[in-house]
């Protein structure tokens, strides 16, 4: 059996689920946000060095990318969904539904190795008096604490003598049910049995052909918003190509 006291546990273990809000839903601040947990398994006294990676880092906020984690403890890494690229993806939901979010092709990465006790002892005390210093030199402090980490794991990659375990996980991203639309789907649906009583327009009562055109009217200008988007988009591919 293959010794892998160099390996964290990391929950959850194969995917991470982005909730995608609206912005003015109630009881939401609208960030779309994912939390991971590497826990040290507790079989061996060695401290663990984590490094979470993206294939999209632009798109993904992650804090604290890097860390060490002692025995029989373990870390919380919160991950959040820049609001720009939420904002793209819910336009896709409201374009053609779930499936354009299906099949997500970010990744992430989560790496760790056995670090030499002297640096992690070190590290780990160092960490917990620059938790609560916000001054300059605690942040200057806080900088090269990180580049120590960062020149560890630059070493670790390219040696042959440490070995990493890597675990790469899945990204989901799914659009919650918004109040909304259940209001919107009641309304629309009483609308249709009024109407569905008197198909004629000759037939309607005013207040009937005004619901009607208004409804009309508000799909005209979703089509138009739709063809705008596209053309937009188009465009970018375009000069993408170029």
């Amino acid at each position: 059996m293959e010794d892998m006291t160099y390996a964290l546990e990391v929950s959850p273990e194969n995917a991470l689920q982005f909730i995608l809000t609206r912005n003015d839903e109630k009881n939401s601040d609208g960030t779309a946000r994912c939390v991971m947990t590497l826990t040290h398994p507790g079989n061996s006294n060695d401290y663990l060095a984590f490094k979470v990676k993206t294939t999209q880092p632009r798109r993904y906020l992650v804090r604290p990318n890097q860390g060490i984690v002692a025995p029989g403890t373990s870390e919380t890494v919160n991950i959040v969904l820049v609001e720009k690229d939420k904002q793209m993806l819910l336009q896709s939901f409201d374009r053609l539904g779930q499936s354009a979010l299906d099949h997500s092709k970010d990744k992430f990465l989560v790496q760790s190795c056995i670090v030499d006790e002297p640096f992690a002892k070190g590290y780990v005390a160092q960490k917990a008096k620059l938790n609560d210093d916000h001054t300059a030199e605690g942040v200057k402090a806080g900088k090269e604490l990180a580049e120590s980490l960062t020149s560890m794991w630059n070493a670790a990659s390219s040696g042959e003598d440490k070995q990493i375990y890597n675990k790469k996980l899945q990204v989901r991203h799914v659009v919650a049910p918004s109040v909304s639309d259940g209001k919107s789907a009641s309304s629309g649906t009483s609308r249709g049995v009024r109407l569905s009583e008197k198909t004629s327009l000759e037939n309607m009562k005013p207040e009937q052909m005004f619901l009607e055109i208004s409804s009309l009217r508000r799909k005209y200008d979703e089509l138009v918003t739709f063809s705008v988007n596209l053309t937009a988009e188009r465009d970018i591919l375009n000069n993408t190509l170029e």
